[in-house]
């Protein structure tokens, strides 16, 4: 245990496979929720039935809800994107949740750097780390790209290209820098309210470990709830937009 705050912004490193790859904590952790996830998906899927047991109940409640979710924002599309939008919504929640297990950013090592001791935990929430929040930023906004073309043809590059006046050129531009900046908004987004809420959680369990932190624990609760229906909202509704014909 440590005998003060530790905080850091970028992941801790855990120990090296190889000569250039580092595994972190967040990284970690991240391998951890899909190995559950993996184990979670087997369990309900090797024996379906139609009387549905405890952890089918919970698998077709999940993704019913979803797909009536988002079936209001894709509509006719929602066959063709939902798994896309289904693997983000429940990928991202149960990192956000898993962020505030116990243990989580408690249970961790003494290592020495620069010739000082520091406490290094062992397990930190994989959307608190933004390499992981701009990997997710990154892969929709390419997804979003391909569908659009895919979809639209070379028709698609006209908002972003378009010769046929100043203006149209200029909000063109606009549209080109407003494709980057989603990446931006993303990643930082998602990344600022889960590593923000666990850096509330740290201070307010070192200043008043007992009963203090328990409602700031549903509040991160709620929070890590938001963030994945925000994130895999706007990924359904960019969707949308960029395939989308012109007459509708």
């Amino acid at each position: 245990m440590s005998s003060g705050i530790h905080i850091s912004l970028a992941a801790e490193k855990l120990f090296q496979i190889g000569n250039i790859f580092w595994v972190t904590n967040s990284l970690l952790t991240s391998w951890l929720v899909i190995l559950f996830l993996i184990i979670f998906s087997y369990l309900t899927a090797r024996k379906m039935s139609l009387v549905p047991g405890y952890l089918q109940s919970i698998a077709e409640i999940t993704v019913e809800g979803i797909w009536n979710l988002f079936s209001t924002i894709l509509q006719d599309r929602t066959k063709t994107f939902f798994s896309l939008i289904a693997t983000y919504f429940i990928y991202i929640i149960s990192l956000n949740w898993a962020g505030l297990l116990p243990g989580v950013g408690t249970i961790g090592l003494e290592m020495v750097e620069e010739g000082h001791k520091v406490f290094v935990p062992l397990f930190r929430s994989g959307t608190a780390d933004l390499n992981t929040t701009l990997a997710l930023a990154i892969i929709a906004m390419l997804i979003i790209q391909f569908s659009g073309l895919k979809t639209l043809g070379l028709n698609y590059l006209k908002k972003f290209i378009n010769l046929s006046s100043p203006i149209m050129f200029f909000v063109g531009i606009l549209e080109l820098v407003s494709e980057f900046s989603k990446v931006i908004s993303f990643s930082f987004r998602l990344f600022g309210n889960i590593f923000a809420g666990e850096v509330l959680l740290t201070v307010i369990a070192f200043l008043m470990p007992v009963f203090a932190p328990l409602p700031f624990l549903g509040l991160e609760l709620f929070v890590g709830f938001i963030q994945a229906l925000v994130f895999s909202m706007l990924t359904a509704v960019f969707l949308s937009l960029a395939t989308v014909k012109s007459e509708h």
